[in-house]
């Protein structure tokens, strides 16, 4: 069996639901909130997990893997090293995009805006609600460096957690968060027929217009 053919076999109707411009949230940060609640009980895995994509000075897109933290009106809360390749791309191009995929509930919502670093007083916040493990890691992070090896990562983990001794780690200056403020969001429901539902929130002069998108 060929590549295309397997594929061809993995094709699914989209049966779990329907989304229409003229029964959605008036706020997309509210309809936001009512699909990830949803997401967090019904959903598979971890409901917060989503797609980051930057585009840096040589405009190149970049996509990873990451965990939400928080959101409410302000935005969408994500921490890093501050020496990251996501980190430099931002630093460069202040812009990025969301992508959250619940394959449960056949949903997808995508954010775009602009993207700031959080106060320090979150990024304190943050970090100390962190496991110690965890906090040891992102304190002997080289992050997007070469390593020479799994062993030197090792060794390096298990230096700090020596020297710690049960001390709080306190979070490194190159480690903290930012915050994607969308001025796009949409969200999408598959439909049968490949007729998905897209919905589109645009802030525009403060305020948000909503509009339905072809599929």
């Amino acid at each position: 069996m060929s590549i295309d053919a397997y594929l061809n076999k993995t094709r699914k109707e989209y049966q779990q639901g329907e989304l229409d411009e003229r029964s959605v949230l008036a706020c997309p940060f509210s309809q936001f909130r009512a699909w990830f609640d949803e997401a967090m009980t019904h959903a598979d895995g971890e409901p917060n997990a989503c797609a980051l994509a930057t585009v840096g000075a040589d405009l190149r897109p970049t996509v990873r893997m990451l965990l939400l933290k928080a959101f409410d009106e302000r935005g969408f809360v994500f921490f890093t090293n501050y020496s990251s390749r996501k980190a430099e791309q931002l630093a460069q191009n202040p812009h990025g995009a969301l992508l959250f995929y619940w394959n449960a509930l056949e949903r997808q919502v995508r954010l775009e805006g602009s993207v700031e670093p959080v106060t320090i007083e979150e990024s304190e916040a943050y970090f100390e609600s962190r496991p110690l493990a965890a906090r040891i890691a992102a304190s002997v992070s080289r992050q997007s460096e070469p390593a020479p090896s799994r062993a030197v990562m090792e060794e390096a983990f298990a230096t700090c957690s020596a020297m710690s001794q049960g001390m709080p780690v306190k979070r490194p200056a190159h480690w903290g968060g930012y915050r994607l403020v969308p001025a796009r969001f949409e969200f999408w429901q598959g439909r049968e027929n490949r007729l998905h539902d897209r919905i589109i929130y645009k802030q525009e002069n403060g305020l948000w217009s909503i509009e339905r998108l072809w599929p």
